[in-house]
């Protein structure tokens, strides 16, 4: 098994998600529990994927997968052409700091660092010497280069949640992975927020899942996908969103 995954950047793939009859299974006090149940699913590169479904039917199982967070037992995940089954969990986590970004609910942000400081991190970790002029950049992008020293307890929701996506393109991912990311804010600003996600993916053209409760956000998508009881239950071009 490689410890660390492949050089990615000289090829380009077509497929940016595949999911190959992906099964998980979690031993529970009354017996296994199966999360997902052989989902199969190939997402484009450059597309917006919106996955809808109701609670626990596998939505966000399907993104930690999908992030390499979360092992599954049974089927094949490649993501821009990294089959996941040659990398040990140091290799899962270069590969996902190097190419992937995920957007939770919660803004996860550290506390007890400035939003310059929360953007920068991913890109320290990485060795970049220009961390802090590249997270100063994101977070003008974002429009909060005035709050760059301040901390999250001195930010708004919404301010958390541009934090979170300043410091999730950073990196310029191949992957933006969304998990309900208007969940904690008002209407209003997750309006502000899923505009900015929307522009920065068109931008960048980072693949991006969605996964969301909310049938309008998800219209906004290229395509969208829906998980039932752990398997794709139904999924289509959105052509509201391609017209």
């Amino acid at each position: 098994m490689n410890n660390t995954p492949h050089n990615l950047d000289a090829t380009r793939h077509q497929t940016a998600i595949a999911l190959d009859d992906v099964h998980l299974t979690l031993a529970g006090p009354a017996g296994d529990v199966n999360i997902l149940r052989g989902v199969s699913l190939n997402v484009p590169e450059g597309e917006a994927l919106g996955v809808v479904g109701p609670s626990g039917s596998g939505k966000t199982t399907m993104l930690m997968v999908t992030a390499g967070l979360e092992s599954i037992t049974g089927g094949r995940v490649t993501v821009a052409g990294q089959d996941y089954s040659s990398l040990n969990e140091d290799g899962l986590a270069l590969f996902r700091r190097d190419n992937i970004g995920v957007v939770f609910q919660s803004f996860h942000l550290i506390p007890t660092m400035t939003a310059l400081e929360n953007v920068a991190i991913p890109m320290e970790f990485a060795g970049r010497s220009d961390a802090f002029e590249q997270a100063a950049e994101q977070l003008e992008a974002v429009g909060l280069g005035p709050r760059i020293g301040h901390y999250p307890g001195q930010l708004s929701g919404g301010e958390q949640q541009r934090v979170a996506l300043a410091r999730a393109f950073a990196v310029k991912p191949k992957l933006l992975l969304a998990d309900e990311p208007t969940g904690n804010l008002d209407g209003g600003t997750g309006q502000q927020v899923i505009d900015l996600l929307f522009k920065l993916h068109d931008t960048s053209n980072t693949t991006l899942m969605l996964i969301t409760h909310d049938m309008k956000l998800a219209a906004r998508c290229d395509r969208v996908v829906r998980i039932g009881d752990g398997v794709i239950a139904g999924e289509g071009l959105n052509t509201a969103a391609a017209e």
